[in-house]
């Protein structure tokens, strides 16, 4: 099978940074020099909130725009024959309420709340039948909804079912394989059940443990290892319909769905010897001082970071304390950053501010380091767009390491089929 993909919610192009091994760009053309032979066909990225589409064009410059194979518009208004074939579809898409309701005539679901993403991903691959899928989310779309945990990704495993996919996730933090950063996100892979990989399934507890996908490219401890069927089975509803209101489950760090049974276990990284920590990605630069924290600054970031204990009232009028732990600060430089938001730079508890190893002074991390963080090679945001952008776009991606490293297993996969 021919190795072609389209890459929904795009953003910077992390999922093609990370599959085509992208370290460096051409600094005269600012092209991407891309290391692998994975064909990107088609993209789309689009930013409602924005009249400038900053993603878009980084995304355009660094990687061109060929045969017009992008869209930068609304999703929901894309005709899937727009789109081209493809073997892989690739996207990281936000955490939203997977609901459905009834239609009008009370004959068939339909998606319930306007916009939600996933159902557009649905939407394509149902008609393009398309062979295998990789997303990337948040990691508490496993417990979302609060009150009814477990009920989005259950529907969503529903849907897949549906389609005719097997499905394998895996939440995996990007410090614990190495990396830069303590940032937890659940990955999914999913394929059509009659090709040749699906074989590998016979055995679930050997494929999740050896034999699947994220097994091979993230090697977990196995001693103790064993998976569970999930306390609450998605075959014995209706519908996705009837799941919204009733269902609800405890799903795992990793599990499996093969034919719509559903399996789950919690599990330990492997040992990993060598981390990179935030000092090694920091810039080896004396002429930092844009960066510098004031006096004023400084103080409002250390109470930023204190513990406390605020009293809140909840929407019914219950009142409670809402407490949180006390933070480095500044950040220690001898362990990987934490996950990066989109405030990044700001005075926020969520933001770091490291000691400069040359200056000795409090500092923000650059636009530099936060591209860094994240696996992007430096400037690659250097676009025409704003610093604060730049942060706003590197707290939006996802950790193009994790991409890199399960590269070599995904490609295999595809190849044999």
């Amino acid at each position: 099978m021919e190795k072609t993909v389209i890459e929904l919610f795009a953003g910077v192009g992390g999922f093609r940074v990370g599959l085509n091994d992208v370290h460096e760009f051409n600094l005269e053309t600012g092209r991407a020099i891309e290391n692998r032979d994975w064909r990107f066909v088609w993209f789309n990225q689009w930013e409602p909130s924005t009249t400038s589409q900053d993603a878009f064009n980084c995304y355009c410059k660094r990687f061109g725009e060929e045969n017009n194979n992008n869209q930068n518009t609304n999703i929901s208004d894309v005709s899937v024959n727009d789109i081209p074939n493809h073997s892989l579809l690739v996207g990281g898409f936000p955490c939203q309420d997977y609901s459905v309701a009834r239609s009008l005539s009370g004959e068939k679901g339909i998606e319930g709340k306007k916009g939600v993403l996933f159902w557009e991903i649905k939407r394509i691959i149902e008609e393009k039948k398309t062979p295998f899928i990789l997303l990337e989310n948040v990691d508490r779309l496993l417990k979302s909804p609060a009150k009814q945990r477990g009920r989005d990704f259950g529907i969503m495993l529903r849907t897949f079912h549906n389609l005719d996919y097997n499905v394998e996730w895996r939440v995996i933090n990007a410090a614990e394989y190495g990396y830069a950063q303590r940032r937890r996100r659940v990955f999914i892979f999913a394929w059509k059940n009659h090709l040749r990989y699906n074989q590998r399934c016979t055995n679930i507890e050997n494929f999740i443990t050896n034999e699947s996908l994220f097994a091979n490219s993230f090697p977990i401890n196995i001693e103790d290892f064993r998976i569970q069927e999930l306390n609450n089975d998605i075959l014995a509803y209706d519908d996705t319909v009837s799941m919204t209101d009733n269902f609800h489950a405890k799903f795992k760090k990793s599990g499996v769905m093969i034919n719509g049974k559903i399996f789950t276990q919690d599990y330990m990284p492997i040992n990993i010897e060598n981390h990179t920590t935030l000092g090694e990605i920091l810039e080896n630069n004396l002429d930092l001082n844009q960066y510098n924290l004031n006096e004023n600054q400084i103080d409002r970031m250390r109470c930023a970071k204190d513990s406390k204990s605020i009293e809140r009232e909840n929407p019914v009028g219950e009142i409670y304390n809402y407490s949180e732990g006390s933070m480095s600060f500044p950040d220690r430089l001898d362990l990987p950053g934490r996950t990066m938001l989109t405030s990044e730079a700001s005075i926020n508890r969520s933001t770091h501010v490291v000691q400069d190893p040359q200056s000795g002074r409090l500092r923000f991390i650059t636009e530099i380091e936060a591209e860094r963080m994240q696996g992007f090679p430096d400037n690659w945001t250097k676009s025409g767009m704003s610093p604060r952008r730049r942060y706003f776009m590197m707290g939006n991606a996802l950790v193009t390491n994790i991409i890199n490293q399960l590269e070599m297993n995904l490609s295999e996969i595809i190849r044999n089929e």
